[in-house]
């Protein structure tokens, strides 16, 4: 067991060197990635059949993106730099140590402070940071495109998205496995609620009434977080440890609690019940994280606590699972599958 974790850990890293930092859709790492008919037999089970109960079941295939996204739109969002105040990681508990850091916000055309806005946050994932996936506002990604256009057409409403970092001291953080993994990703939470939360949704109009722990309890069913590879770890992390503050969850391609036990804990310790959250939990058959990924997803649906119910919409359930036959661990991946997570969260 000790050497398989080690070569999983090889594996992945080697992966997340060639993808995880881009947004790119010619980025691929095929060369990597694997599939074997135990768990290629899982797919099938968690695509259910039958009646739905909502007026807006999750689609059994995934949306691909149009061509004409990647190009500038029409009614352009604007991309903002926001500076905020935080504490080192490893000791944020003793605050000993204040760091500044940099968040980018998408706004989206036409952008009111007259009006509330739903507000998802998107993690990056390895060798990456706050600009990867949107860019920054002087470049602005193609994915900065799809979002324009999405909401042009009317495919989801107007939002905000902050893309934060979970690089600490150094950008080259998250070119370190080891520490993303285990330590920055696992951290996270207490940036993110303490002060990220405040600076975004003091700053800009969002359902939050203010900026205290009880007004983002409150508005928690408006703030979604999401994250593709190790921004999908930092996603678990924050359902783990964030419950509280966010109703709807992105993981993409990314586990770490292969027996479902720590996120069960998590749930049966709070005081939610499974309506009260809904994950959409997305990776590619071809994709190297495939494995780990549908075990997580197959041990949290198995526990005995009734915690994850698999089911397609939000009234029958509260965990949906897709795999995009043929994707690998790649910016295409990553892009198509935040644009799904967006056709759907709140609509």
């Amino acid at each position: 067991m000790r050497m398989h974790a080690i070569a999983m850990l090889v594996l992945l890293s080697i992966g997340l060197l060639g993808s995880c930092g881009s947004f790119s859709a010619s980025t691929t790492v095929d060369a990597l990635s694997h599939t074997n008919q135990p768990e290629r037999e899982l797919e099938a089970s968690y695509t259910m059949e039958g009646d739905y109960d909502s007026d807006n079941p999750i689609p059994k295939e995934l949306w691909t993106i149009p061509n004409e996204y990647l190009r500038e739109a029409d009614q352009p969002g604007t991309l903002v730099e926001l500076r905020y105040d935080t504490y080192e990681s490893r000791t944020y508990a003793q605050k000993s140590k204040p760091i500044t850091k940099r968040a980018i916000v998408y706004l989206p055309y036409e952008y009111s402070d007259e009006k509330e806005y739903n507000v998802l946050y998107l993690m990056h994932g390895g060798w990456s940071n706050e600009t990867t996936t949107l860019g920054t506002p002087e470049q602005p990604s193609a994915f900065k495109h799809v979002v324009d256009h999405g909401i042009r057409n009317g495919e989801f409403d107007p939002l905000i998205i902050v893309c934060p970092t979970y690089n600490n001291e150094s950008p080259e953080d998250s070119a370190d496995y080891t520490l993303a993994f285990y330590t920055l990703t696992a951290n996270y939470h207490q940036e993110l609620v303490n002060d990220l939360i405040p600076a975004v949704e003091g700053t800009y109009s969002t359902y939050a009434k203010g900026t205290s722990a009880e007004d983002i309890r409150e508005s928690r069913d408006y703030r979604a977080f999401g994250g593709f590879s190790m921004g999908s770890v930092a996603t678990w992390h924050t359902f783990i440890n964030s419950l509280d503050a966010f109703r709807y969850f992105l993981p993409m391609s990314g586990a770490m609690d292969y027996d479902g036990d720590i996120i069960d804990a998590a749930v049966t310790a709070s005081d939610f019940i499974p309506d009260d959250y809904f994950i959409y939990a997305i990776t590619g058959s071809s994709d190297f994280a495939y494995g780990q990924f549908a075990r997580q997803i197959e041990a949290m649906i198995a526990k005995p606590s009734g915690n994850f119910k698999l089911y397609d919409d939000e009234r029958s359930g509260n965990i949906a699972y897709r795999v995009k036959e043929g994707y690998s661990h790649d910016g295409r991946a990553a892009m198509e599958y935040t644009y799904n997570g967006l056709r759907w969260f709140w609509n």
